[in-house]
């Protein structure tokens, strides 16, 4: 097993002092070392936000992208290379608001893609206003009102989407949000954790004690199981409808664990190798594309001629 310290930048981890990102950093290089995964081989894509400096954070290669758009660059890099451990962090203004779409037709894809979405209920890096999972009626203190809008709820959306795998963790609990993590990771498809991170410094409503009276876990009852088993109709639709019911429970009592796993759905790269045989052999990271001179293998009158073959007629107007 490799030492977490493998996935350890030299970069200062500038966060607020006790941000719940430290958690869900210190989780992903443990979950990483005990997977032993080279790397190489992991591409972390962040968004903006706070959550967006992960990708300097962690050993891995990084892309620190666009607001809203970190799902969709994993998507480009899991396609081109599948062979890629591709793992997303953003917030839940990033994924939620601005990247709602994405977020969704993510799920409907099932690209073997991990979102670990950062849920603090705030834009903090934008000084604490209301994100898309704070719920109508709640105020935290950088607010001048009460939140006017109604919440979006991750596990419920991710559900709805088709998301293969959908669990929530708690920043704090660094053991079990590792255990979380590797099985995501682990699974063949798209993977949501929902990890609910205390911000320090702009959200005074869902803070470190609130959430230790409130947060119990699903496999404490041992009838719980979430796990699709034999992919039968009736057997997803009876898992489907309990996680939801689950997803729900949201006031006194909040469940943190694993809701829903169903290994038994194609991904998005099984698809294109029906449509191409060979795509996982000659996938685009694997096709050259200079020559040893450096130069482009298709020159421009090449591709010119390639393009009006097979695309559309191309006139010389010079």
């Amino acid at each position: 097993m490799a030492s977490e310290a493998k996935y350890k930048t030299d970069v200062w981890v500038d966060w607020c002092p006790a941000c719940g990102n430290f958690g869900i950093l210190l989780a992903m290089q443990k979950a990483l070392a005990e997977l032993d995964l080279p790397p190489e081989k992991i591409v972390d894509v962040s968004g903006i936000g706070c959550s967006g400096k992960t990708s300097h954070f962690l050993y891995a290669n990084g892309v620190h992208g666009l607001h809203g758009r970190g799902i969709p660059f994993a998507e480009g890099i899991k396609i081109a290379n599948p062979d890629l451990t591709v793992i997303v962090n953003a917030g839940d203004g990033d994924l939620l608001g601005i990247g709602a779409g994405h977020f969704v037709a993510f799920g409907r894809r099932n690209l073997n893609i991990k979102v670990f979405l950062h849920d603090n209920q705030v834009y903090g890096l934008t000084k604490g206003q209301a994100s898309p999972t704070l719920k109508k009626g709640e105020k935290v203190k950088a607010m001048p009102v009460p939140n006017m809008q109604d919440w979006v709820n991750p596990i419920s959306i991710a559900l709805a989407s088709g998301f293969t795998f959908v669990a929530r963790g708690y920043a704090l609990w660094i053991d079990d949000l590792k255990e979380l993590m590797k099985a995501a990771i682990k699974h063949r498809g798209a993977a949501l954790l929902d990890i609910l991170q205390p911000c320090p410094t702009y959200n005074d409503l869902y803070t470190p004690d609130v959430y230790k009276d409130k947060l119990y876990k699903l496999n404490s009852d041992k009838t719980w199981d979430p796990f699709v088993k034999k992919g039968t109709k009736e057997e997803i639709e009876e898992k489907l409808s309990k996680a939801y019911i689950k997803s729900q429970e949201w006031g006194e009592k909040i469940p943190v664990g694993i809701f829903y796993v169903n290994p038994f759905v194609e991904t998005f790269e099984d698809r294109l190798s029906k449509l191409n045989p060979l795509y996982s052999e000659i996938s685009p990271s694997k096709q050259n594309i200079a020559k040893e001179d450096g130069s482009p293998i298709i020159g421009i009158e090449d591709f010119r001629i390639a393009f009006s073959n097979y695309i559309v007629k191309v006139k010389n107007k010079r």
